[in-house]
C-alpha cells in the first residue's frame, strides 16, 4: 500500500516573482488555483530592463482587463494611428503598424510597474507572495513537487505544491536543479548596460550609434539618469558574472565613442552577451519553465519579456485544468508544443539581428540592402509580425479551419443582456462558445461543457464565422469556417481542448 501523499502547500508553485511569475500568478488565481510564489529577493528591486509591450502582449493583457492598467501616467493614452518606425538589427526601416489590426502596436510599460500591478491583481485573488525565498532543492514525486526553500539568514523550510513552475530567470535553479538542458549558440559580444548621470550631456552621443568600434545606445533623460548601453564585438565577456563598475561603462562608452563621455551616479550596472538558448523541454514531469527560464537571447527588438508574458498567458489556463482535474490528456503538453517553435523562431531572428550589428565594415553592405528590403511590403510584414508577435498562431489540429489557430478578433457584441465584446468576455480566463449565427445544434452540444465553457450568442458586425470556439489565452479552437463546421466538429474540440464533459 503507497503512503498517503503529503498535505500541500499550494497547488501550484510558481519560482520567481518576475512579470512573468507574476502574470502567471494572477492567471492561475483567477481559476481559484491555490498558487504561491517563491521569490528570491526580499523587496522588488524597481528596476525595468525592458519597457516595451508588443501587440501580441498588449492584445493579451487586453483580454484579461490588465492593458490600461499596466501604462503608467500619460501613456494609457491612445494615439492615432499612424506608421510605427521600429528596427531590426538597428535600422529604423520597419513600420510595425501594417501588421496590427487591433490596438496599439507598441505600448510603454516599464516592467517593474507591470510586475507590481500583476503581483497586486494575484494577491487580490488569493495568491501568496513569499519573498526572500530562493528555491535550492527540486524534488520530484509521482504527485507532487518537493522545494527546498532558502532564506538570506541560511534558514531553509520545505514547500510542497502539485505543481512547480520555473519563472526564475536565465541562470534558472528550477530549470538546473530539474536536469533540463539549455542549449544553442554561446556568446559572441559583449554588452553593458547601466542608468547614469550624464555630466555633459552634449559630449555623449545619443541614440544608436555604430561605428567601428562597436555600439552606443544612449537614452537621454535630461532631468535624471539616463540608460546608457554598449555592444563590444571583438569578444564575449571573460566573466559574466563579474561586477560592473561606472569606471568600465564610462570607459566602454568612450573607446566606442571615440572622446570623453563623463557620467556618475550609477545604479542598476549589468553585462550581458548575445548567447542564445533554449530549454529543450519546457515541461518535465510536474515542473514547467517559463520566460526567461525556457529561453534567453540578445535584447534585439524587446521581444524577450513579451515572449515570457505570452508563455504566462498559454500556460495558466492550461495548468489550472491540470490542477482542477479537468484537463484532457496531452493539454499540458501542448504548451511545448505551441511556445517552443515560438521562442526557437525569435532566437533566430535575433541571432541574423546581431549579424547585421556587426560593426565591421564588411557589413555595411549588407545593412544597406537589408534596409532597402525592409520597404518591400511583404519583407516589412514578415518581419514586423515576428517582432510584434502578430504573425503567432497554433497548430490546434483543424489544418482546413483557416480561422483555427489564430488570435480571435475583439468583435463588439451585442448579447441579450448587454453590449460588450470578445476581450471583455475574456477576462475571467473561461472559454467562450460565440454562436453568432442562432445555431441552436451548436448550443446544444456545447451544453454539457457548462459552465466550463460559456456560450454566447451574440450579434456582431461581420462577424468571421457562424460560430467561434476560443480558448481563454483568446486562440480560436474550432469555428464554423471550415468544411466541417458541424455539432459534432465541435463536441471534438470541446473534448480536445476542455476534457470531457460533466457527468449527465
Amino acid at each position: 500500500m503507497s503512503p498517503e501523499p503529503p498535505p500541500l502547500d499550494a497547488d501550484v508553485a510558481v519560482v520567481g516573482g518576475g512579470p512573468v511569475g507574476m502574470l502567471l500568478a494572477h492567471e492561475l488565481a483567477l481559476h481559484g488555483v491555490r498558487t504561491t510564489v517563491l521569490e528570491r529577493l526580499p523587496q522588488p528591486t524597481g528596476e525595468s530592463k525592458a519597457g516595451t509591450l508588443h501587440a501580441r502582449t498588449a492584445q493579451g493583457l487586453h483580454r484579461r482587463g490588465l492593458l490600461e492598467a499596466v501604462q503608467p501616467g500619460a501613456h494609457k493614452e491612445r494615439r492615432a494611428r499612424g506608421p510605427v518606425p521600429f528596427h531590426f538589427g538597428g535600422m529604423f526601416e520597419l513600420d510595425l503598424a501594417e501588421v496590427v489590426d487591433e490596438g496599439p502596436a507598441i505600448v510603454g510599460s516599464p516592467q517593474a510597474y507591470a510586475e507590481a500591478v500583476f503581483a497586486h491583481r494575484a494577491e487580490h485573488l488569493g495568491a501568496r507572495i513569499e519573498r526572500d525565498s530562493e528555491v535550492v532543492g527540486v524534488e520530484q514525486h509521482e504527485e507532487h513537487v518537493r522545494l527546498t526553500v532558502r532564506d538570506e539568514a541560511g534558514v531553509t523550510r520545505i514547500v510542497t505544491a502539485g505543481w512547480a513552475v520555473g519563472c526564475d530567470g536565465a541562470r534558472s535553479a528550477v530549470r538546473k536543479l530539474s536536469g533540463v538542458a539549455f542549449s544553442g549558440t554561446p556568446a559572441t559580444v559583449s554588452a553593458l548596460m547601466g542608468e547614469v548621470e550624464l555630466l555633459n550631456p552634449f559630449s555623449a552621443p545619443r541614440g544608436w550609434r555604430r561605428n567601428e568600434r562597436g555600439w552606443t545606445l544612449v537614452w537621454f533623460n535630461p532631468v535624471g539618469r539616463s540608460r546608457v548601453s554598449t555592444y563590444d564585438f571583438r569578444a564575449p565577456p571573460p566573466d559574466r558574472s563579474a561586477p560592473v563598475t561606472l569606471a568600465e561603462l564610462q570607459g566602454e562608452t568612450e573607446r566606442i565613442a571615440g572622446g570623453p563621455v563623463p557620467m556618475a551616479n550609477p545604479r542598476w550596472l549589468t553585462r550581458f552577451s548575445d548567447a542564445a538558448l533554449q530549454a529543450e523541454r519546457y515541461r518535465t514531469g510536474r515542473v514547467l519553465l517559463a520566460g526567461d527560464a525556457a529561453h534567453v537571447h540578445f535584447p534585439a527588438g524587446g521581444q524577450g519579456l513579451n515572449l515570457g508574458l505570452q508563455d504566462a498567458l498559454n500556460l495558466g489556463w492550461k495548468l489550472s485544468a491540470a490542477v482542477r482535474g479537468t484537463a484532457p490528456r496531452g493539454l499540458l503538453d501542448t504548451y511545448h508544443a505551441e511556445r517552443h517553435p515560438v521562442a526557437a523562431q525569435v532566437l533566430w531572428n535575433v541571432r541574423a539581428q546581431v549579424a547585421l550589428m556587426n560593426p565591421d565594415a564588411r557589413t555595411d553592405a549588407l545593412r544597406e540592402l537589408f534596409a532597402t528590403l525592409m520597404h518591400i511590403p511583404d519583407v516589412n510584414a514578415y518581419l514586423s509580425g515576428m517582432i510584434s508577435g502578430t504573425s503567432v498562431g497554433y497548430d490546434v489540429g483543424r489544418p482546413d479551419d483557416p480561422l483555427a489557430g489564430l488570435l480571435a478578433p475583439d468583435l463588439p457584441l451585442k448579447t441579450a443582456s448587454a453590449h460588450t465584446s470578445v476581450a471583455a468576455l475574456l477576462s475571467s480566463a473561461r472559454p467562450l462558445l460565440l454562436d453568432f449565427a442562432d445555431r441552436a445544434d451548436l448550443r446544444a452540444a456545447a451544453r454539457p461543457w457548462q459552465p466550463r465553457v460559456v456560450t454566447v450568442p451574440a450579434v456582431a458586425d461581420a462577424p468571421p464565422a457562424d460560430a467561434l470556439l476560443v480558448r481563454p489565452d483568446g486562440y480560436t479552437a474550432w469555428s464554423t469556417a471550415a468544411a466541417d463546421g458541424s455539432a459534432g466538429s465541435l463536441t471534438t474540440a470541446l473534448r480536445r481542448w476542455f476534457g470531457e464533459p460533466r457527468p449527465a
